[in-house]
């Protein structure tokens, strides 16, 4: 599998400003000192060398994943995570491979905060007809959500003016839906309003997205059934917005969770793959960087069989298993 990400922040977009892109170049030329760079190949060297951090963004879209089946062909039935702002670059990827030959768009929301729902109305797909798009989620009035964000006078294209036929299937937890040759379970978070997490698996793989999700420290059946809930996953996408501290202290009961508890649960789980997720629109690329670092170091300590490689998420990421 490939699994796409078009949207990585929570909350809220963010850009990068023109003082982080001063600092970056700074920080750059500074590092260049002394060296020649005087070849188009040299400064690509030099370049690439570079932090993430400094020579690129994680980004600033929210929440949009996109999972393909790894066998070099995209195929007309699409799997996707969640319609943050991240789904507009989402729907013009999908057109220029696509062009107007319907598809089918399966849609897994996770809830319907308006960060993760806002990219819809500017998801392409949407407005062609022929397509097909089924939106799954633990919610009942998800069809209210969705129409309501395009209700005068918040947007100019009324939702019944949508070309695509949209579909709604409301899912309890625990049921498995069959898609192709994917199965995918829903299980429900702790979050204002609700939120689901998907667990997804295809071809001997395990996908799980968890965002938007508390955990508290001391509910140990809880934790069990995350445990369960993320076993033996090849990946796993987790809410690491907080940090630990916060988690537990001034932002305990805001539905967010931490990387600390991230690794904790992925250790339990024997998982093989943690990404960091939902990031602090208030976090900076060198801020994110940071979190990963110290994440990494948390994991060393704890370590106590099987590594546990983890990465942070950023727009454009692609991650195959």
């Amino acid at each position: 599998m490939i699994v796409r990400f078009w949207g990585t922040r929570g909350s809220i977009p963010v850009s990068l400003t023109s003082e982080h892109i001063r600092h970056k170049l700074i920080a750059a030329l500074t590092g260049a000192a002394g060296q020649r760079l005087d070849t188009a190949g040299a400064i690509e060297h030099y370049v690439d060398s570079l932090p993430f951090a400094v020579r690129g963004t994680y980004g600033g879209h929210s929440s949009c994943l996109e999972i393909q089946r790894d066998n070099g062909q995209y195929g007309d039935t699409h799997i996707l995570f969640d319609l943050g702002s991240g789904a507009r670059a989402l729907g013009q990827a999908l057109l220029a491979r696509h062009g107007k030959t319907p598809q089918t768009y399966h849609v897994f929301m996770s809830h319907l905060h308006w960060d993760h729902v806002m990219g819809f109305p500017f998801f392409a797909p949407a407005y062609i007809p022929g397509n097909r798009i089924i939106i799954h989620s633990g919610h009942a009035e998800v069809a209210a959500a969705f129409a309501q964000q395009q209700d005068h006078p918040g947007f100019p294209v009324g939702f019944e003016h949508l070309g695509a036929q949209i579909e709604f299937d409301i899912v309890e937890p625990g049921r498995r839906l069959a898609i192709t040759d994917f199965f995918i379970t829903m299980k429900k978070q702790r979050h204002g309003g609700d939120s689901y997490g998907w667990r997804l698996e295809c071809d001997d793989r395990v996908v799980v997205y968890s965002t938007d999700s508390e955990h508290r420290l001391e509910d140990t059946d809880e934790r069990k059934r995350f445990a369960e809930f993320f076993a033996d996953a090849d990946l796993v996408v987790f809410d690491a917005m907080y940090s630990l501290a916060d988690a537990v202290s001034v932002k305990a009961d805001w539905g967010h969770s931490s990387n600390i508890v991230g690794v904790e649960l992925c250790q339990l789980a024997a998982a093989r793959h943690l990404v960091l997720f939902h990031h602090e629109p208030a976090h900076d690329d060198a801020q994110i960087a940071q979190v990963l670092d110290e994440t990494r170091r948390f994991e060393a300590l704890t370590r106590d069989g099987r590594a546990l490689e983890i990465i942070s998420a950023y727009d454009g990421l692609e991650v195959s298993l």
